[in-house]
């Protein structure tokens, strides 16, 4: 599958080219990004070609793989699925519901594949124990904890703009949620607030009745960094081990779902149908925290 890679920043280095460079099936074809100079660096490493027209590396391309904020992601994402182009995303998809839903709604109507890069998603023992939770049922409630600090010196992601704008909520949110939403069901209502150093607290109501809550955060103090998911219900505890993973090797497997979408095989369970449902929800908590108020989730 011929791929063109949108994006020159940390992720774009850390996971996307190194996953599209190694993928046995994969024809790495070209780079575009928002600094010429930037893609043409990143390009050269991978014996690829630099763009400098979005529409050019589309139309020759079967596939994108996009490693850009959400609000310049979404547009290209829109052109590349309404030109037949199967959809290698980043989470969150985008900063609107309806944005989001409009990607996806385009990508049903030309019978594409996609993905979304929920980077735990694809670590093979998150997926053998969300299968092993949603097999036994008659869970209640969860948390989710997801406290980081990337403002703080030598991490790759302190410069980005829209993650010193949007905080946690948006960053580790999408990992959240992509873990509750395939135990506990859809979301039906959340109310949520932020405090200092962009901690935000959500408490969610899914379509079975059971209650999750999560505190999320990337400018936590060095002794509240922490990451915790507990299941509670009938079947008692369950917490999610450490996760041992590497970006670059986690964003393969999503490739090889993507390959096996277009050719026939089983949607995946990450594809952007679902992200624009985790979409959703983020666009309520952000709603809730602004208006003081309980929002509905309207999916």
């Amino acid at each position: 599958m011929r791929f063109g890679l949108f994006g020159t920043g940390p992720w774009a280095h850390l996971a996307h080219a190194p996953a599209l460079g190694d993928h046995q099936d994969v024809e790495f074809v070209g780079v575009w990004g928002r600094d010429p100079d930037k893609a043409a660096a990143l390009a050269s490493e991978y014996g690829a070609k630099a763009y400098g027209e979005i529409e050019d590396l589309i139309g020759d391309v079967d596939a994108v793989a996009i490693a850009l904020p959400p609000d310049v992601q979404a547009p290209i994402a829109l052109r590349a699925a309404r030109a037949g182009r199967h959809l290698l995303l980043d989470k969150p998809v985008a900063f609107t519901a309806a944005e989001a839903d409009e990607i996806a709604e385009a990508v049903a109507e030309r019978d594409l594949a996609s993905v979304v890069f929920f980077t735990r998603r694809l670590v093979p023992e998150t997926d053998d124990l969300l299968a092993e939770l949603v097999a036994l049922g008659g869970w209640r409630e969860a948390r989710v904890d997801h406290l980081g600090s990337i403002f703080t010196t030598g991490s790759p992601f302190g410069e980005s703009a829209w993650r010193q704008a949007r905080g946690g909520l948006w960053d580790v949110g999408p990992h959240a949620l992509a873990l509750l939403l395939p135990v506990l069901g859809p979301v039906t209502e959340v109310t949520a607030m932020a405090g200092p150093h962009d901690m935000t607290h959500a408490l969610l109501r899914h379509e079975g009745g059971a209650i999750s809550t999560l505190t999320l955060s990337v400018d936590a103090a060095e002794d509240e960094v922490r990451q915790e998911v507990v299941f509670a219900g009938e079947a008692g505890l369950r917490r999610f081990p450490d996760a041992q993973w590497r970006a670059d090797q986690a964003l393969g497997r999503g490739i090889d779902q993507l390959i096996a979408a277009a050719g026939g095989g089983p949607a995946p369970a990450i594809d952007v149908r679902f992200g624009a449902e985790v979409t959703a929800v983020l666009a309520a908590c952000q709603e809730a925290i602004t208006s003081g108020r309980t929002v509905a989730v309207g999916r």
